[in-house]
């Protein structure tokens, strides 16, 4: 398979997938990293954005849940459950509600079936989202989540401005042109 600019230079700069690029571009342009905060990341494997955050804010403190094993990332702490698991682990439900970041990478896998997927991301991107409310600072808290464009896009997006003073669409310059993912954001207040 042909790498193309965007992984090589991931490569280059030690990161374990190009997927930094776009959460580094979605960060530079809603300027949701600070020094030091609690950055909750759902959905972490391989722990491409965890490793970002940690190595751009080496304060942070950094969780990580997903039920795919994820190799070791220096300082970020890892837990190998599902979201729906996430209130029965004590040192991340001890801090529910002073996350400052929470970003979602995640995305189910596809049957090839349209209206299955379509139903598949929304009901995830749902779980995700509840979640990411739930542990989120109410008075600077930010959400990066990846969807898909599809025909559940708008609903979506309306049950995020009920939860957000902010919400924004995003594409990346580093996702594939031909790829539906979108990424959308969500701030308590900016």
């Amino acid at each position: 398979m042909h790498a193309d600019n965007w992984a090589n230079r991931a490569k280059q700069e030690g990161y374990r997938t190009r997927a930094v690029y776009k959460l580094e571009e979605i960060l530079q342009k809603t300027k949701s990293l600070r020094k030091s905060q609690n950055v909750l990341d759902l959905g972490s494997a391989p722990g491409g954005w965890s490793h970002y955050i940690k190595k751009k804010s080496p304060n942070s403190e950094v969780y990580a849940i997903d039920i795919l094993d994820m190799e070791v990332v220096d300082g970020v702490y890892f837990f190998q459950n599902s979201i729906e698991e996430i209130d029965t682990i004590d040192v991340i439900s001890s801090k529910m509600g002073s996350f400052g970041l929470v970003i979602s990478d995640i995305a189910p896998n596809i049957t090839g079936i349209n209206a299955i997927d379509i139903e598949n991301i929304y009901e995830l991107n749902i779980l995700t989202l509840d979640t990411a409310a739930k542990y989120l600072n109410k008075s600077h808290g930010s959400f990066i989540m990846k969807t898909f464009q599809n025909s559940m896009l708008k609903n979506l997006r309306k049950k995020m401005e009920l939860s957000f003073k902010i919400v924004q669409t995003f594409k990346p310059a580093a996702s594939k042109k031909q790829s539906g993912e979108i990424f959308l954001y969500g701030a308590y207040k900016r």
